[in-house]
């Protein structure tokens, strides 16, 4: 059993088929996280998180290997919230960022590097930002949004355009982080509006300063290449 929907995440506890009632498992949604689990010659993408025994997600090719999904089982969580789909417009990624602000029953969705929300995506400013691109899920990690050439290229400040990110992807994951650039606040480009999952907060829609002169010169501005620009 894994934190995430991610094989590489957290082992959080263990399922005993020998033990009384531990093959009795309750899942209540799965996510499809673009990476395949094989085991003999069943393989799957999707992992189902389970609220018990143990709570956590499993490779659905560990619960139920003839099946690629759980069957019956809502993907991404259900309740009308399906995952994000790619979209190739710098307006379509600011109008999924915004999704966040209102998503908890009309509040911001809650920070955690270690939780994913019901779209499947980490609640940390990574996976904030692989949910308003539309990247597998449950996100890559900041370093991998600065420095993967087939998502990110370095811009100039002077380039920004709604949609672009800076990021901090120097130090540690207390450290990193990554935001959405919106707009200039004004025509001495002093400071920007940006949509941004912070900790101690969640989804946030605010002014910043990251990466421009007096503020902090670890964010650095990058485009997404999906654009095409």
């Amino acid at each position: 059993m894994h934190a995430t929907a991610d094989t590489g995440s957290p082992a959080v506890g263990m399922i005993n088929k020998t033990a009384p009632g531990q093959d009795r498992i309750t899942a209540d949604y799965q996510v499809d996280t673009g990476r395949k689990v094989c085991e003999g010659s069943s393989c799957s993408t999707f992992m189902a998180h389970l609220t018990g025994p143990v709570s956590g997600f499993l490779s659905v090719v560990a619960v139920d290997t003839p099946q690629d999904r759980l069957l019956g089982v809502p993907v991404q969580g259900g309740g009308g919230q399906p995952q994000p789909q790619p979209g190739g417009s710098h307006a379509e990624m600011l109008n999924r960022a915004a999704t966040w602000l209102t998503a908890n029953n009309g509040a911001q969705v809650p920070y955690s590097q270690a939780k994913v929300w019901k779209d499947g995506y980490r609640q940390d400013c990574s996976g904030y930002v692989s949910m308003a691109l539309g990247l597998p899920t449950p996100g890559t990690n900041t370093v991998g949004l600065a420095t993967d050439r087939g998502i990110t290229r370095p811009i100039s400040l002077g380039e920004l355009k709604p949609g672009d990110l800076l990021i901090d992807a120097s130090g540690d994951n207390n450290t990193r982080h990554a935001v959405i650039f919106e707009k200039w606040n004004n025509d001495a480009h002093s400071s920007y509006t940006a949509y941004e999952q912070r900790g101690d907060h969640g989804t946030d829609h605010r002014t910043l300063a990251y990466g421009l002169p007096g503020g902090d010169a670890e964010f650095k501005p990058y485009r997404p290449v999906k654009f095409g620009d």
